[in-house]
């Protein structure tokens, strides 16, 4: 009798290496030691990273400050970034952060690095490929892999691009090319990230756009359509654990301008629209986020003023958002990452 012929090896399929006695995973090419290392391990709980900003006194900011996840409370003082930058970004694995893109008040290329489980300022790491002239971008990773898009490069006129960059981590050097997102978008499209797929929505066209697209990060090639939000807009900002994704706060823009509380949430490991999961705190814009595998956390700026508030969730529940602590300055869209990210898995 015949038998059937062997189904491709899904992305994310677990197995037990007998030769090595370890766990691995699929990444989609090949067969990865799942890492025992974590942020217990390396920061004695999650350590969330809030780097540079646009303060209330309408000046760019070099500060970088953290809290632990698991806990609440407010910021401690980290280090400081090379130079004053706002509407920057950020990624990192579970021992480097990274901080890219931004203006002061020009657009800058820049990417610099912090190791996260000490303190300590900022190291230049390269520039980002595909911007040459400077601008924004958002990124994910996957604890080797970061992988950043939603760029809005600056020039004689300001162009939104489709580009998608990639670096690893572990590796100083400048960000190559990785392939291109299904539209060019910027304006803060949020983003969110499982070990095998970097998720990224939302974002303006100019005008705003509900899409969600999707890589898989280990691969190269160019993004797929996911599904949509339930609202357009830009400057939201995306969180996950290695399951579930969440985006939240954003300008909507339906002919006067809007910012609004709204958080959804989406299962990464399938495709589908985004979900209602509760409210922010405050109707707000230029959200930022940051977590741990059990819990995110969010900053932003409200109605167009930088606050010091942190608002948290739980991210496998439902419901609405509760206070944190505060950063002790107040800043908004700046680089906020974590040693404990859904990337991580």
């Amino acid at each position: 009798m015949k038998q059937s012929p062997l189904q491709p090896t899904p992305v994310g399929a677990i197995r037990f290496n007998t030769d090595s006695s370890k766990m691995e995973y699929y990444d989609g090419n090949q067969w990865v030691n799942i890492t025992s290392d974590s942020p217990d391990a390396q920061t004695g709980g999650t350590r969330g990273i809030f780097a540079g900003g646009y303060s209330t006194t309408s000046t760019n900011n070099s500060e970088i400050e953290y809290v632990n996840i698991e806990s609440t409370g407010n910021t401690v003082d980290f280090g400081d970034l090379a130079g004053d930058v706002r509407s920057n970004n950020g990624l990192a694995s579970r021992t480097r952060g990274l901080s890219f893109g931004g203006q002061n008040p020009g657009f800058v290329n820049t990417i610099e690095y912090i190791t996260i489980s000490s303190t300590g300022d900022a190291i230049n790491f390269g520039d980002i490929g595909a911007m040459s002239t400077g601008g924004w971008a958002t990124g994910i990773s996957n604890g080797t892999r970061g992988v950043l898009a939603g760029m809005y490069i600056n020039g004689a006129s300001p162009v939104l691009q489709n580009n998608i960059d990639y670096l690893a981590i572990a590796q100083l050097g400048n960000s190559i090319d990785f392939g291109d997102l299904t539209q060019g978008r910027a304006g803060g499209v949020g983003c969110v990230a499982s070990p095998t797929r970097g998720i990224w929505a939302g974002g303006d066209t100019p005008s705003d756009v509900n899409t969600i697209d999707y890589i898989t990060t280990s691969t190269l090639g160019n993004a797929a359509d996911f599904g949509d939000l339930t609202l357009a807009r830009n400057q939201l900002g995306g969180v996950s654990n290695a399951v579930r994704g969440l985006f939240a706060g954003g300008y909507h823009n339906p002919g006067s301008s809007t910012d609004n509380n709204l958080i959804e949430y989406i299962t990464m490991a399938s495709l589908g629209n985004a979900v209602d999961f509760g409210d922010l705190n405050s109707a707000v814009s230029g959200t930022r986020g940051s977590s741990s595998p059990t819990r995110a956390i969010f900053s932003y700026w409200d109605v167009g003023v930088a606050t010091n508030t942190i608002d948290y969730v739980q991210i496998m529940s439902t419901g609405n958002a509760i206070d944190f602590g505060d950063q002790t300055t107040k800043l908004a869209i700046g680089a906020n990452f974590s040693n404990g990210h859904g990337g991580l898995g």
